[in-house]
């Protein structure tokens, strides 16, 4: 069953983000993983959106996503990600 990373973000440092963006294709690799959205233009139709970035990540399954998300190469970044940003992170199961 696929699973997808969603991550609302605010960049709070533009360049330590940057750092942290280049780096994280090479991570998704081994486990598959392929941005679905990456950024882009929001356009709030109902409700509260609180933070203006999106990213969604598709993995072929939950244990690739949370392999990913555990790995050496990714823990290795993660810490330009919180320093530079605020939102949120999960990881969910697709439609089966």
């Amino acid at each position: 069953m696929t699973a997808y990373v969603i991550v609302q973000e605010t960049i709070k440092d533009q360049a330590m983000f940057n750092d942290y963006r280049k780096d994280v294709p090479a991570t998704l690799e081994p486990f598959g993983g392929t941005f679905v959205v990456r950024g882009g233009h929001l356009t709030i139709v109902e409700g509260e959106w609180v933070h203006p970035r999106l990213v969604v990540i598709a993995f072929p399954t939950r244990a690739a996503a949370e392999g990913w998300y555990g790995s050496p190469a990714y823990q290795k970044i993660v810490p330009l990600r919180v320093a530079s940003s605020t939102g949120n992170f999960i990881i969910v199961d697709g439609n089966a």
